[in-house]
């Protein structure tokens, strides 16, 4: 924490609004820098495109040459840069890598281009292949140049190059949190930090604000706003020395849904808005599971057939395990897995609770656990044991994706608030197995990972994780 001590007295006459020298926002120049340079990016991306396309594919537009007049492509390449502007595109952060919307306006301005002959040109029509192979190249050449380029970008940040000096302003307790959040981006380079409140009290704001032109700060995020006791001294000063400040409402959780910010009273107001159809994400996500789980069990049949006979073979007992867990609502089912344990293993935990790795016990870890045949450790350590439940999600049971269902031993230990993990189908895979299986051992992170994927699910997050998932299982990381 930094400690301030200084006296305001001696600026109490000045104007809050009269900055010492007038000068440019700080880091002005990278800004244009990048619009620049995706701009130009771009450009040469569309260019190529149609020169392509009128090489190969046959000219274009029958009354035009591009190869000899390349200057009929500016209007249309204007256009397209123009939309691709009016998107929020060439903003920083994630905007740029939205390449889902930039395919989309590549897409709409090429349909524009052919409306626009039709109704305007319709005696020199565009070459149809021309325009499809036109639209194909325009979309991966912009896509691709502005992937190569924030993965440059990207690179050349983990090096420490090319990343915004910034200061953060934030209570104690909540300075890691903060922390994660901004190395998160992968943009800014943290360069200094002090306690809302010591350091935006009116003895120790001018020492501060001094601190930070020091340290040459471009941005300052500042969170718990109202604990500043002269917010809009804090704000003419930053704003008088071309910084930008930054608002970050640390106490809200972090929820990667389509937004708005609107104003009501002169206070920002966030809006998380529903779609238009609203009450269906249950129907598409079970639809998805039934149909991914269906054509599982039809290609995974034959290595059923191999991990039964290999259970049999290893040790006496059923092939499968069935036991008794807490899915949606809370209500019991049995889930289906390879038995990877003694018969009597149940009977065993008893004897072995004293061993448990979890630090508050509500689930029950061991990484040597006796009770797991020589087989069953193989059928661990790459999640095979687990594929039987394939039928249970056909069975609309449980989820490919989701909170893992726990047994009843471990529910009757849950406190209140953990049941919120009850209120959508478990699954077979989460964000819990992707982020460290059995290495994490402390339940609360458990129950944050569940939360937040209740909170952010969409059907490309499961995707994520399901990739995730093998990546994981392949690595074997936190198996046992």
């Amino acid at each position: 924490m930094m400690t301030f001590i200084t006296d305001l007295s001696a600026d109490k006459s000045l104007d809050l609004r009269a900055p010492s020298l007038t000068q440019l926002r700080k880091r002005i120049g990278a800004f244009w820098l990048r619009i620049i340079a995706l701009v130009s990016l771009d450009l040469i991306a569309l260019f190529l495109a149609y020169e392509l396309a009128d090489i190969y594919g046959g000219r274009l537009h029958a009354s035009w040459d591009i190869q000899e007049n390349p200057t009929r492509l500016l209007p249309i390449m204007a256009t397209q840069i123009g939309l691709i502007a009016v998107q929020g595109l060439y903003k920083s952060g994630a905007n740029r890598r939205d390449y889902l919307t930039l395919a989309k306006v590549v897409t709409f301005s090429s349909i524009l281009l052919l409306l626009f002959d039709f109704l305007y040109q319709p005696g020199y029509l565009l070459s149809p292949f021309a325009f499809i192979l036109s639209w194909l190249l325009c979309v991966a050449f912009v896509c691709g140049g502005r992937f190569c380029t924030d993965t440059a970008i990207m690179r050349l940040r983990k090096q420490g190059a090319i990343t915004c000096p910034t200061f953060l302003i934030c209570r104690s307790e909540d300075q890691d949190k903060a922390v994660k959040l901004l190395d998160k981006e992968g943009c800014y380079n943290l360069v200094g930090w002090a306690n809302v409140q010591a350091a935006t009290s009116p003895a120790n704001l001018n020492t501060t604000l001094r601190e930070i032109s020091r340290l040459g700060v471009a941005e300052v995020f500042v969170c718990s706003w109202e604990l500043i006791e002269n917010p809009m001294f804090l704000y003419w000063q930053l704003r008088n020395a071309g910084i930008i400040l930054h608002v970050l409402p640390i106490e809200l959780q972090a929820i990667e849904q389509k937004l708005e910010l609107n104003m009501l009273g002169g206070i920002p107001v966030l809006n998380f808005v529903p779609p238009i159809i609203t009450g269906s994400d249950f129907w598409i996500k079970r639809c998805f599971d039934f149909c991914c789980a269906a054509v599982a069990i039809l290609l995974a049949a034959p290595l059923y057939l191999c991990i039964a006979l290999l259970i049999k073979l290893d040790s006496p007992g059923p092939v499968f395990y069935k036991q008794t867990r807490i899915g949606l609502h809370g209500h019991p089912f049995k889930v289906w897995k390879f038995r990877t344990m003694v018969v009597n293993a149940d009977k065993l935990q008893k004897e072995l609770e004293a061993r448990n790795e979890m630090q508050d016990g509500v689930l029950f870890k061991m990484k040597d656990d006796p009770r797991i045949t020589n087989l069953g450790k193989f059928l661990r350590r790459y999640s095979l044991d687990e594929i039987p439940q394939l039928f249970n999600v056909l069975f609309g049971e449980m989820s490919l994706v989701g909170p893992r269902p726990l047994p009843t031993r471990d529910v009757e230990k849950f406190s209140s608030h953990h049941f919120i993990r009850h209120e959508i189908l478990p699954g077979i895979t989460g964000l819990w197995q992707v982020s460290g299986r059995s290495d994490i051992i402390d339940f609360e992170q458990v129950i944050r990972l569940d939360v937040t994927y209740m909170e952010n699910w969409s059907l490309s997050l499961d995707l994520q994780i399901l990739l995730q998932t093998v990546r994981v299982i392949l690595e074997k990381k936190g198996a046992y």
